[in-house]
């Protein structure tokens, strides 16, 4: 039986044999807030880690830069920090390089010693009701990509000059992300990052009343204490008692009569959507929301859940924003449990399948992420992510699960330059992204803005050269 002994930090040896001159090549799949953790924690655990971080956008970042809200300047600060990262000697990042067309997972686990998948939720979960997929029904994610001028969904043009009433399923912070931005003085969201597209939807919008829906009560709500303070403009709520008062009264309290350009946000607590109702025309297009009443059942506040009532209200609306959580989606190769839409994994290393026995890791194959515990905290809560997975990475490679004589030989770097050079695939640089970000920078300043998205693939593209 061979036996594995760690020397200091940097190199193993097997026998006489030593196998740890060669630099550990890292890969790691998506360059949002998980990516970049773990980039971060990797280069200062392991010396001779060299890491490189692929992501099918030419622009870095993830959710920081397409699903943070543009009022939110603040929280997009850690981009320095992981600006920081992409620049270190030992790391180099690949844009536009997208995990199964341009390469394969197989392909990178014979180029590179460890690959860290933390790519997000790049879809959407389904209420399973009649009516989901009339016109005037969109998912959160995809609103919010519109807004932040994501590439993909520049073109979405959701209608909201039709109808004066939204309602947004869920009331999670994404939920409360969606209802400031409909409501929201668009002269205030003019000096954001927010997309020009949308910022001219926005100001032509018809919507003045938002309904936030969810099948429980204030205390159950998903929110952040601070995303409900921003959007009823409190300033002083730290306590979850306070919270409940305020929403209680939100959601009891009558209408009066309000100027035509006011706009109003209400919360409707224990009610769920039963079916989504066509308009009289028969266009296809959403009415309104036929809405179940729920009663909560249990006796620990922490574990309630919502039960059904058999009572019925119409809620008319001619918009719906379902924000109701998002779902991963699995790559050839990869092990996935469809039901709770992560990979299979103990602390970060990927099992080859459902059944959690630990004898059956994928050696040198983790995750982290979203794909690793489901679409659940913020963007800080990848840090601790990624600090459990690079430890289980550490881990590996002192009981030498990861060096072999054949396998420590890597082409890393090289061996993907290559290979996406022979397939014609453009790759953008880090640096290269620089130049897109400084065009953008360049466009806003003109207009008082942080920054002017370039959002069509073919601009992302030329601004890079």
């Amino acid at each position: 039986m061979a036996i594995y002994r760690a020397v200091g930090r940097n190199w193993l040896t097997r026998g006489l044999l030593t196998i740890s001159n060669n630099p550990l090549r890292v890969c790691i799949v998506d360059s949002g807030p998980a990516g970049f953790y773990t980039a971060e924690k990797m280069l200062k655990a392991h010396q001779e880690a060299e890491v490189d971080i692929i992501d099918w956008l030419p622009t870095p970042f993830g959710l920081v830069r397409s699903g943070v809200a543009p009022d939110h300047p603040e929280t997009k600060i850690v981009i320095n920090q992981f600006s920081r990262v992409a620049k270190h000697e030992r790391c180099s990042f690949f844009g536009n390089v997208t995990l199964g067309s341009s390469v394969s997972l197989g392909e990178l686990r014979e180029l590179y010693n460890v690959v860290v998948l933390a790519y997000g939720a790049e879809s959407d979960r389904f209420l399973g009701i009649p009516g989901e997929d009339l016109k005037g029904i969109y998912s959160a994610r995809e609103f919010v990509w519109w807004y932040n001028g994501h590439p993909d969904f520049k073109n979405l043009n959701p209608d909201l000059k039709s109808t004066e009433s939204a309602v947004i399923v869920g009331q999670g912070n994404v939920a409360l992300d969606v209802a400031r931005i409909l409501l929201r003085p668009t002269a205030e969201l003019a000096t954001t990052d927010i997309s020009k597209h949308a910022l001219s939807g926005l100001e032509e919008s018809s919507i003045r009343k938002v309904y936030l829906v969810g099948r429980r009560g204030p205390v159950q709500a998903a929110f952040t204490t601070r995303e409900l303070r921003e959007v009823l403009e409190l300033k002083k709520n730290r306590i979850q008692k306070r919270v409940y008062e305020l929403l209680s009264r939100a959601a009891t309290s009558g209408s009066s009569e309000l100027n035509p350009c006011q706009r109003e946000l209400h919360f409707v607590f224990f009610s769920k959507p039963d079916r989504f109702l066509e308009s009289d025309d028969s266009s296809g297009h959403v009415a309104g929301v036929h809405l179940e009443k729920t009663v909560l059942k249990g006796v620990s506040p922490g574990k309630q859940i919502a039960v059904d009532t058999g009572q019925f209200e119409d809620r008319p609306c001619g918009m719906v924003l379902k924000s109701i959580g998002y779902k991963s989606v699995p790559v050839d190769g990869l092990p996935f449990d469809h039901q709770k839409g992560v990979v299979p994994n103990i602390r970060g290393r990927v099992l080859g399948n459902t059944s959690g026995d630990p004898a059956l890791c994928e050696n040198g194959l983790y995750v982290c992420g979203w794909l690793k515990r489901g679409p659940t905290g913020i963007i800080a809560t990848n840090l601790y992510c990624a600090e459990e997975t690079v430890a289980s990475i550490s881990e590996d490679l002192e009981q030498g699960v990861l060096w072999s004589s054949s396998s420590s030989l890597k082409p890393g770097r090289e061996g993907l330059h290559q290979l996406l050079s022979n397939r014609n695939v453009r790759f953008v640089t880090f640096n290269e992204w620089e130049k897109i970000d400084n065009e953008e920078k360049r466009r806003g300043s003109s207009s008082s803005e942080p920054r002017e998205k370039l959002i069509c693939w073919e601009e992302l593209l030329k601004s890079a050269t």
